[in-house]
């Protein structure tokens, strides 16, 4: 049995890149347990050699030993027993075994720490009102009811894409917690699918979601020749579609992010079509003015689409109709081209008159002037 265990110490390490000294301690702990359980139940102290070259392995009685006037002194005997091999043999097979699945475990918990926040594909293996088990090859996923899309069913068998939020040490195999709803598989998905993004070309700024009905994202380019959207939609929209089809149908906007507030909340409202966006700083709130028949596009089913515009933009927006805001000079941050509004394509200059309130005037320049019929003797002023 002593050259079996050197064999098989030196083939854990050779396989399992596992210590032969860890597991030759904790078996010298184990087989001093059995020596006092199955010999010496009255024994306090016992320690167990174990000789790393041969194998070799000796049971010794330890007590101090206290004379008057000197120091205590530890003194050992040896009590090996005849049969101890027998014992030996048995506790040496439980501590290897005990050793291998206790690295195997370390071994997948490393592998998958490091890729919490990345997507994995895996089977469906059993789903209940509890949770969904997702088989990833050497280890189950969970997926709870919390990371569950509403819209959609987990059946056995089925392929899934998740992407995984935790990864926790337990006293078995790794625990990893995994989503279809976390507002990053959306981005990982787009990472997979679009070169440019991959490449660091185009940058994913910001990802709003409500998972199984409509999602939104911010992409911006990095290079001035890339049509950011563009390279994210794809070719027909085909890039699109496929990350459509991963979320069931999803529904997704790809909108182009920009340093300009206006700018971007006018953006993030897509698909409805902005007239006028007033800032404050200090509210930290858009103000957005939307053509009649643009406004319950602008709000969206429920509010979906101004809430999500509000999510991925970080501003509280609040969209009225031009009926119902009346005066658009209030807007002091005006969504321009040029010093023109934005208005379904057809550009209309705004009078650059500030009246003695402060506030601008909100009449339409007249053509070739920056100014309308009634403050057009400042023209002339100039």
């Amino acid at each position: 049995m002593n050259g079996e265990l050197i064999e098989a110490l030196k083939q854990l390490e050779r396989e399992k890149q596992i210590d032969p000294h860890t597991v030759l301690e904790a078996l010298s702990s184990a087989l001093a347990s059995a020596y006092k359980r199955n010999y010496g139940a009255g024994t306090s102290d016992i320690r167990v050699n174990i000789d790393p070259k041969t194998g070799n392995i000796s049971v010794f009685s330890q007590e101090w030993i206290e004379k008057e006037g000197e120091e205590p002194e530890l003194v050992e005997e040896e009590i090996t027993p005849e049969n101890f091999g027998r014992i030996a043999a048995q506790t040496a097979k439980q501590v290897i075994l005990q050793r291998i699945r206790e690295a195997e475990r370390e071994k997948m918990y490393q592998e998958y720490i490091d890729r919490e926040g990345d997507i994995v594909t895996g089977i469906v293996e059993q789903s209940d009102q509890r949770y969904t088990l997702v088989n990833l090859g050497r280890v189950e996923a969970l997926l709870p009811p919390t990371e569950q899309v509403p819209t959609e069913r987990y059946d056995h068998g089925m392929r899934l894409k998740t992407y995984i939020v935790e990864v926790r040490r337990t006293t078995k195999e790794p625990q990893i917690i995994v989503s279809r709803t976390h507002p990053s598989l959306l981005r990982r998905l787009f990472e997979l699918e679009v070169p440019e993004i991959y490449d660091g070309y185009v940058e994913i700024k910001s990802v709003a979601r409500e998972p199984g009905y409509r999602s939104k994202i911010a992409v911006a380019s990095r290079e001035a020749s890339i049509d950011p959207v563009g390279a994210c939609v794809g070719p027909k929209g085909s890039r699109v579609r496929m990350v459509v089809s991963e979320l069931r149908g999803e529904k997704i906007d790809v909108v182009e992010w920009s340093e300009d507030p206006a700018k971007f909340v006018a953006n993030a409202l897509s698909p409805a079509k902005v007239k006028a966006v007033k800032i404050s700083e200090a509210q930290h709130t858009a103000a957005v003015v939307v053509p009649d028949n643009q406004l319950s596009l602008a709000i969206g089913k429920e509010g979906q689409n101004a809430r999500l515009a509000a999510k991925l933009t970080g501003w509280r927006i609040d969209i009225k109709s031009e009926s119902q805001a009346k005066d658009v000079a209030e807007t002091t941050h005006i969504l321009e081209v040029g010093g023109h509004i934005e208005d379904d394509g057809t550009a209309a200059c705004i009078c650059q008159a500030v009246k003695s309130s402060g506030e601008r005037c909100s009449n339409k320049a007249r053509p070739g002037s920056k100014y309308c019929g009634v403050h057009k003797k400042l023209e002339d002023e100039e």
